[in-house]
């Protein structure tokens, strides 16, 4: 089983990187899209990326500063770096070297910088988001940039690590650069909601987090088959057999 995640906005190069470490499998694909982001001033990237000055300006500073050399100054891994409310719901930085292990087997991250990250792969500090709309050569935008190489690069870790399920845990944002009907394994979608009264919502912060606090799941009870998914129970979460269907498991409290 592989779980996918959305990327966080906030990043944190403060932890130092647990055991090992990878190199990010699209690197000729990163380098095309910092050579383009490199040539944007502050003023482009604000209308790009609909940020303020203070954040374009970090961002021309973090393209500039961009190397294809990954090293213990310039990096560190993924799933240290995120630092938004799925990742305080997945809390990887209190993982064990086994845990991050099992993590880097069933976890891959989404990113419109990227492509598809192994929690172990060494990225440098960036913002870029799947949804910006930005040109490179004859593709308008980043799905059309990266095309089917995120979902051939995630069939092929569903083959190596002997997958049936691939577990959406990402956004509609990112999870728009997934071919789905390409994948070769069963989908499922988590959902989380919680009761308001008498009824039943979508919270989009809480859902940030839950989505982290399944991810912590699967890693720790290393879970391969729907039906021990089922057992998720996280700060008062339960699977819903009445809201759910066959590929969309509801989790609610």
């Amino acid at each position: 089983m592989i779980a996918i995640l959305s990327p966080a906005k906030s990043l944190n190069f403060e932890r130092k990187n647990i055991g090992s470490s990878s190199l990010p499998r699209f690197q000729e694909e990163t380098l095309t899209l910092v050579n383009k982001l490199k040539k944007q001033k502050s003023k482009d990237l604000q209308t790009l990326m609909k940020v303020s000055q203070k954040i374009a300006d970090l961002n021309v500073l973090r393209f500039n500063a961009y190397t294809p050399d990954f090293n213990e100054e310039n990096s560190r891994q993924s799933i240290l770096v995120f630092d938004g409310g799925v990742y305080q719901g997945l809390d990887a930085p209190n993982y064990t070297k086994a845990q991050l292990n099992y993590a880097n087997k069933s976890i891959r991250i989404l990113s419109g910088m990227y492509g598809l990250l192994r929690p172990n792969d060494l990225i440098q500090a960036y913002r870029l988001e799947m949804g910006t709309k930005i040109k490179i050569g004859r593709k308008s935008n980043l799905y059309e940039f990266w095309g089917t190489q995120i979902t051939d690069l995630l069939n092929q870790d569903l083959k190596d690590t002997k997958s049936k399920f691939l577990v959406n845990l990402a956004s509609q944002e990112y999870y728009k650069a997934v071919k789905e009907d390409l994948i070769e394994a069963e989908i499922i979608h988590c959902n989380f909601k919680e009761y308001k009264g008498d009824k039943l919502r979508f919270v989009s912060f809480n859902a940030k987090k839950a989505r982290g606090l399944m991810a912590q799941f699967i890693v720790k009870n290393k879970i391969k088959t729907p039906e021990k998914l089922k057992g998720f129970n996280y700060e008062d979460y339960y699977f819903s057999e009445e809201h759910s269907s066959k590929n969309e498991f509801i989790f609610v409290r």
